[in-house]
């Protein structure tokens, strides 16, 4: 059943509105037509089955037939604070981590980003980048959309690392602290006292941080973390992250 992420707004007790590229996805392309049934999330925590009650050429009005009970989220919050690679790979990013579980993306500038940061761009960046994420995120059955950001300082981001019950720096050159038995513990405490974990992981650029950045990450509070003795892609680095969190925590058959 086609999958739809539509503003809390849309919707009243019983009905709900769905316009703009949505709308016209449902009439032009998946040829939609009266008592087609959809599901629509408000992307905050519910869905509801609705039912096509009303065709416009660039709206759709649907009645509620039955809200699912179903949550898709992870029970830890992960945030990806990503050096902006070059290219598409922040795309790839945004994708690939939507359809783990993600639940927020912080793109950052350090000290060996190569991308030109322009703000101008970045406006039309952040659009593109949200839609990508909602579309993986209904592709995945997801609840919720994970949370955008325009990138940021390393400073900035830093600050944000703070803030986090738990800030993993993915450092190549660290040797003798594994992410494994530090994941364990952490989820072990969050279990034993009722609490919802918020995880923040830095993940460095092509060239990787500098030692500088390393001294003021730990400084911070971050806790460098090795992902193995290979040596990964930024975007694959991202992934290989997200997956070992989710998967300690019970997420992915652990």
């Amino acid at each position: 059943m086609q999958r739809y992420f539509i503003p809390p707004e849309r919707f009243t007790a019983d009905s709900v509105e769905i316009t703009g590229d949505d709308a016209r996805h449902l009439i032009r392309v998946m040829r939609a037509g009266i008592g087609d049934q959809i599901i629509c999330c408000d992307g905050i925590s519910r869905e509801w089955i609705a039912e096509i009650s009303a065709l416009e050429e660039q709206r759709v009005q649907a009645v509620l037939v039955r809200e699912l009970g179903s949550d898709s989220e992870p029970s830890v919050r992960v945030t990806i604070a990503q050096s902006l690679p070059k290219g598409d790979k922040m795309e790839i990013v945004i994708q690939k981590g939507t359809e783990i579980g993600a639940a927020g993306f912080l793109p950052f500038v350090s000290e060996r980003t190569i991308v030109q940061y322009d703000g101008k761009k970045e406006a039309k960046r952040l659009e593109r980048w949200a839609k990508i994420a909602k579309e993986a995120a209904e592709q995945a059955h997801r609840t919720r959309i994970p949370e955008l950001s325009l990138p940021v300082t390393w400073k900035q981001v830093l600050k944000r690392a703070r803030e986090a019950d738990l800030a993993l720096f993915c450092y190549e050159k660290e040797e003798t602290r594994q992410l494994r038995p530090l994941l364990r513990d952490r989820l072990a405490q969050a279990r034993d006292h009722g609490q919802e974990l918020h995880v923040v992981i830095l993940i460095g650029p092509e060239g990787g941080f500098t030692e500088r950045e390393a001294s003021e990450a730990e400084a911070a509070g971050c806790i460098p973390v090795s992902l193995g003795k290979r040596i990964l892609r930024t975007e694959t680095a991202a992934m290989v992250a997200l997956a070992c969190i989710l998967y300690e925590s019970g997420e992915m058959g652990g």
